[in-house]
Order: structure tokens, then C-alpha cells, then sequence
């Protein structure tokens, strides 16, 4: 799942898991298990180390399954290595692999980012819509294969068509 904070990744993998008995690796809750409060920074290297480790849990899961269905979910994908290593470690288990990126107006994401903020729903507290400028100004375009999804759109449709985009060959 890719795309920028706010966009809807989490609930996009949240639904796809569900109806299709998949397994989402949510970076940030993972993050949260790992470190205690005080020794969560955020920072880049902090952040590759996290995903590291989901990319193990990814390829452990997917040699005792490789018709599993895995959501990484949690990280914009915002730059190219970030989305290399996760299709390098679909491959090293001989799995497919697929992208769903995540888009929205900027007026979406910002009510979304206040709402979760407000509401303390999501696990990551540096999501704000400063944030969400920085890495959209930052944001490497994604050259590989994938499937984009507007999700300003209904939830049930942006679900059908991330459903279609994942079953296909």
C-alpha cells in the first residue's frame, strides 16, 4: 500500500485483509510494539529499521504460505529504495507482488490527518498535515507497476477495484 499520509492506505488494507482472509503488517503498530513510547523518534533510520523487520515478518508468513494474501501497510513508499526492498523481498519468496497506491485531494487528506489526530485513532502521532505537505514535496514517483486508486471515491469501490488489482496476474 503506497501513498501519501492521509490517503487511506490502512483502510484500504484493513478492508482487502477482510474480505480476502489477509494479513495486514502495519509499520506504525509494529513500531509501537517494538519501542516504548519514549523511544519512538520517527527519524528515517528508525523508520527502515521497523520495516526491516516487517519485510522479515513478510517473508516468513509468505514461505509458510505463498498463497497469503500480505498488506504492508503503515509507509508512504514515498522513495524509490523504500519500494525496491519491498518488492525484493516478495520475490526472495517467490511471491507476486503488487502496488495499490493511494490517492486523494489534499482537502480529503486534511480532514482525514485532523480527524485521526483529534480522535488519537492512529498509532503514528507525528501525522499532520505538515507532514503530509513535506512528504508530498518530497514524494518520489513510483515508476513500477501499480494500481492507482482515488479514494475521494466510495470505500466499497475503491475495495472492488484494489480486489481486482490484487488478484491479477
Amino acid at each position: 500500500m503506497a501513498g501519501l499520509p492521509g490517503a487511506g492506505k490502512s483502510t484500504i488494507a484493513r478492508e482487502l485483509a477482510e474480505r480476502l482472509g489477509g494479513t495486514v503488517l502495519d509499520k506504525d503498530k509494529i513500531r509501537a510494539a517494538l519501542f516504548a513510547p519514549a523511544d519512538i523518534e520517527y527519524s528515517t533510520a528508525q523508520d527502515d529499521f521497523v520495516m526491516d523487520v516487517v519485510l522479515r515478518v513478510a517473508s516468513y508468513l509468505l514461505r509458510r504460505d505463498l498463497a497469503r494474501y500480505i498488506f504492508i501497510d503503515g509507509r508512504p513508499f514515498s522513495r524509490r529504495y523504500q519500494v525496491e526492498q519491498a518488492i525484493n523481498c516478495a520475490k526472495e519468496a517467490g511471491a507476486d507482488w503488487r502496488i495499490i497506491e493511494c490517492v486523494c485531494s489534499e482537502e480529503t487528506a486534511r480532514k482525514r490527518l485532523e480527524q485521526s489526530s483529534g480522535e488519537s485513532t492512529h498509532p503514528a502521532q507525528n501525522r499532520t498535515f505538515e507532514m503530509y505537505l513535506h512528504v508530498k514535496a518530497e514524494f518520489e514517483p513510483i515508476t513500477f507497476l501499480k494500481t492507482v486508486i482515488e479514494t475521494d471515491r466510495p470505500l466499497d469501490d475503491c475495495v472492488q477495484m484494489a480486489i481486482a488489482a490484487v488478484r491479477t496476474s
